[in-house]
């Protein structure tokens, strides 16, 4: 049997950047009866970015256990809050610079619907990151990772083991 090692760090930047070259409709959606209603949690897009990223993460998880590293996140989530605490509970750790792989967490602003939402999503290097669009297409996309001074950045996330490569 060959001797393998999974290159965790370029397998996580990869699948982050490839989810920005098409569109990726797996994030859209989540559906739950409230109130005895059924709704979608995630508005077809809309509010997806938590989903996003706590998925790419729980995905790569198995290719931790295989590399005898922990994992980097416990569930996946569909709201910021959860999935910040959810990185604090495994590892992550806030820095105050960006660095290609950091997990960024943006300022909440006051959508349509009247409530303030957070966003949740990734730097890639090069002043952009790549989140969920919320604009309607509801897909991820690579973009300025201020929004061209349009949003601050209130945190930013970073797990030791993307030191290790």
């Amino acid at each position: 049997m060959p001797d393998i090692k999974i290159e965790l760090k370029k397998t996580y930047l990869a699948m982050i950047r490839n989810t920005a070259k098409g569109d990726v409709r797996i994030f859209r959606n989540l559906f739950a009866t409230v109130d005895g209603q059924e709704r979608d949690l995630l508005e077809d897009g809309k509010v997806s970015c938590a989903v996003f990223v706590s998925s790419l993460l729980y995905l790569l998880n198995s290719s931790l256990e295989y590399s005898g590293a922990e994992r980097w996140i416990r569930y996946t989530h569909a709201t910021v809050g959860s999935t910040e605490k959810d990185l604090q509970e495994n590892g992550w750790v806030k820095i105050t610079e960006p660095r290609e792989g950091a997990i960024l967490s943006w300022e909440p602003i006051l959508f349509s619907d009247g409530n303030r939402h957070g966003h949740i999503g990734f730097f890639i290097g090069n002043d952009r990151a790549i989140s969920n669009a919320s604009n309607g297409d509801g897909v991820p996309r690579e973009h300025h990772w201020t929004y061209d001074g349009t949003r601050n950045v209130e945190r930013i996330w970073w797990h030791p083991a993307l030191d290790e490569e």
